[in-house]
């Protein structure tokens, strides 16, 4: 183990990457939802539902890994914004179930050409876009094996 100290250099951390990357990547994605008055995580919650259809509000959150204190307040948002409702199950009325409105669905095709504009953001001469699709594998690995812990 390294004992002069370099160790706890911000350039030796990983975390800070990571933070910082995310955190500035957010915000490129906070411009681009601004004209549709969305949030990043409520981009997160539509592209969830968008992918897979009605979920529990327990399923989004698992999906999302978001705690349900985080999740709900993301969905009463998007519901008051007429994209999406919430019913309890019939089945068992402990369950949550969340569909998405028409003007939901519609949204999707407003919106599909964000993913390409935030690569677009990433272009660069100094990283290829194989680099950033291997950071991307990289990165879900990563989340995997700390999902685990």
């Amino acid at each position: 183990m390294n004992t002069d100290g370099t160790e706890l250099f911000l350039e030796n951390q990983l975390c800070f990457p990571l933070y910082a990357a995310s955190r500035l990547t957010t915000q490129v994605y906070n411009v681009l939802l601004k004209e549709e008055g969305l949030t990043y995580p409520q981009y997160l919650v539509l592209l969830v539902l968008w992918q897979y259809g009605s979920l529990s509000v327990n399923e989004i959150c698992q999906k999302l890994l978001l705690e349900s204190n985080t999740v709900t307040p993301l969905l009463k948002r998007l519901e008051e914004k007429l994209l999406l409702n919430r019913n309890r199950s019939e089945a068992d009325e402990r369950v949550v179930m969340v569909s998405l409105t028409e003007k939901g669905t519609m949204l999707q095709q407003r919106i599909a050409q964000i993913p390409h504009s935030v690569i677009n953001c990433f272009k660069d001469e100094s990283i290829s876009l194989e680099e950033i699709i291997t950071l991307q594998k990289t990165l879900f690995k990563l989340i995997n094996i700390l999902n685990k812990k």
